[in-house]
């Protein structure tokens, strides 16, 4: 991140879809050459957010700007300096990877000499120049998905929208894409926001976090400040008296925070989990409260969240734009 103006600004942003609210009062900017995230379960807002931002369709109130552009004012401003990546394939599966770029210069107005540069250069940036001859309907899913990043790039846009980038991909072509993400943002300077409901993506990738659910963003930083947030290392002990244990360690006065975790499983939050964990195992023999294991980790997203909403990220049907776009047979 470069710490420069503002790509984004959103104030008090609301959508609503009739008597329901996707966005809910959403707020935050997005500086010139960051990449930025919106974490959060499907349903939760983020494609709705996104879709209002790249113009896709119309707010209900509040406000958005790209680089200084009203999203509701100025829309044919806004489209020139953007590029989108939607989360659903939209790719055209009779053409060539190069025909599918070539289409999509044309819609952006790239011409002649310098159409063919842009369509040469971003294949080579993807590493697609050796299949770009071939039907994309040959391609795997990796492959589609380095091209329409290439083909949401074609243009130079200012601004990168990617809506669920790796949804659906395995571990090893999820961290390759991570790979080009992270090469348009440093080497292109090219400002990005990321939907995502993979938490380690998130970490990976994003200069700041928003988390977002029900239609509100919950929490807003740094990564490393946001697991800070929960208060240091987290220690799991497992026993079949979670009860007992807490007592007793809330007794002993650690300076942590003990609590129940769930099942039979006592969670405990410590600036140094490595230091407490031998005291607290003493504390348990003395007492004769059995311990059946015991771990010890740095928070992770995962727990962030589970700490702000009080459960794991969940898989739902979809944010207000996901269920009125399948109800008319469109895309997201």
């Amino acid at each position: 991140m470069n710490g420069g103006a503002d790509a984004i600004s959103v104030k008090g942003l609301v959508k609503k879809f009739g008597n329901f609210t996707a966005v809910d009062h959403v707020s935050f900017n997005v500086k010139e050459g960051e990449v930025f995230g919106l974490l959060g379960p499907n349903g939760a807002g983020k494609t709705t957010t996104i879709s209002i931002l790249s113009t896709i369709i119309s707010l209900t109130s509040g406000s958005a700007s790209i680089f200084g552009h009203d999203v509701s004012r100025a829309k044919d401003e806004v489209r020139k300096m953007i590029g989108i990546v939607f989360q659903d394939p939209s790719l055209d599966d009779e053409l060539t990877g190069r025909e599918n770029l070539d289409l999509h210069a044309r819609f952006y107005g790239v011409k002649g000499e310098q159409k063919k540069r842009a369509i040469a250069d971003v294949l080579k940036l993807v590493e697609l120049d050796a299949a770009a001859d071939k039907q994309v309907r040959s391609y795997s899913g990796g492959m589609k998905r380095r091209l329409e990043i290439a083909r949401g790039f074609i243009h130079h846009p200012h601004l990168l929208f990617l809506d669920e980038p790796t949804i659906g991909l395995d571990p090893q072509t999820r961290r390759k894409i991570w790979e080009y993400i992270k090469m348009l943002n440093q080497k292109e300077k090219l400002t990005i926001i990321i939907t995502t409901h993979y938490m380690e993506e998130a970490d990976e990738l994003c200069d700041r976090i928003a988390i977002i659910d029900h239609g509100k963003i919950i929490a807003l930083d740094t990564p490393e400040k946001l697991k800070d947030s929960l208060g240091g290392d987290i220690i799991r002990i497992g026993t079949n008296e979670p009860t007992r244990l807490v007592a007793l360690l809330k007794k002993g006065k650690l300076g942590a925070t003990v609590k129940e975790y769930g099942g039979n499983t006592v969670e405990i939050t410590a600036k140094d989990g490595s230091k407490l964990l031998p005291r607290v195992i003493s504390l348990a023999a003395k007492s004769k409260i059995p311990m059946e294991y015991s771990t010890i980790k740095r928070p992770t997203l995962e727990d962030v969240f589970i700490s702000m909403t009080g459960k794991a990220i969940r898989d739902e049907e979809g944010d207000g734009i996901s269920a009125r776009m399948k109800f008319m047979g469109g895309r997201r």
